[in-house]
């Protein structure tokens, strides 16, 4: 079975003047995987999320050289329509995402522009509510919810379309500890049904969902390891101030 995601020598910058983002980066995320990437602020976690999800180059253009290919597929040869069929992208600030003038619609919206069947839409948007636990919120206006309340509409309205690769950036970073709880146990729920997941995460102690770990440090990847064998690196998690003595 090929790979999910692969990514070969990716670099990239912003301006041809600007300093490197992202410096040959080079890994594989497996069919069902979950892999978390840590790092400093800075590091080039969230540029190397928008390359996975074809943000860049089609959106955020910048000079890229490499390749980054999902399910077999160039991310350079799709637009971004089609690619949201292929990977769905939680962005750290929902509130890029969020627009529509009740949850339920935010959660439809791509379906209906993906012109699915109106049973399959309301399917897709009940499936979705459930297993994020914010039925309450279904008819609430997305622009006054928390922000944590935020994360979940963001990550349901991304999950109606049903992609089988999904990166998430710090979606858990506005969330109470319930929170945290809730999306860690919607994450294995989509691992068991064989989501591919690729999050991003600051916090040692919401990564233990991750079956590896990818740690970067100035664009460049310094590790990548089994999460339990990772964690239990104390060394090596001080040294790249992942921890603290």
């Amino acid at each position: 079975m090929e790979p999910a995601v692969v990514v070969q020598g990716l670099t990239y910058q912003y301006k041809s003047d600007g300093p490197l983002i992202l410096k040959n980066i080079n890994f594989q995320v497996a069919q069902g995987e979950i892999l978390a990437i840590m790092g400093l602020s800075g590091c080039g976690k969230s540029t190397l999320c928008s390359c996975l999800c074809g943000i860049i180059p089609h959106y955020w253009s910048g000079l890229m050289a490499g390749k980054v290919m999902v399910n077999g597929k160039n991310i350079q040869q799709f637009n971004l329509a089609n690619l949201a069929l292929e990977v769905g992208m939680v962005f750290q600030n929902p509130d890029t995402q969020l627009f529509s003038s009740t949850v339920e619609d935010e959660i439809a919206f791509a379906p209906e522009n993906m012109c699915l069947a109106p049973d399959i839409i309301r399917e897709r948007v009940d499936q979705v509510i459930s297993l994020l636990g914010i039925t309450a919120l279904r008819e609430a206006k997305p622009n006054q919810l928390s922000g944590g309340e935020k994360h979940l509409v963001a990550l349901a309205a991304v999950l109606a379309l049903d992609p089988p690769v999904l990166i998430l950036d710090e979606v858990m970073s506005q969330l109470d500890s319930d929170g945290k709880k809730l999306v860690a146990s919607a994450i294995k729920t989509l691992h068991t049904r064989g989501k591919t997941i690729v999050a991003v995460e600051h916090d040692l102690e919401t990564v233990n969902f991750a079956d590896r770990l990818l740690v970067m440090n100035d664009g460049e990847i310094v590790r990548i390891d089994v999460t339990e064998s990772l964690l239990a690196d104390r060394d090596f998690l001080l040294a790249n101030r992942l921890a603290f003595a």
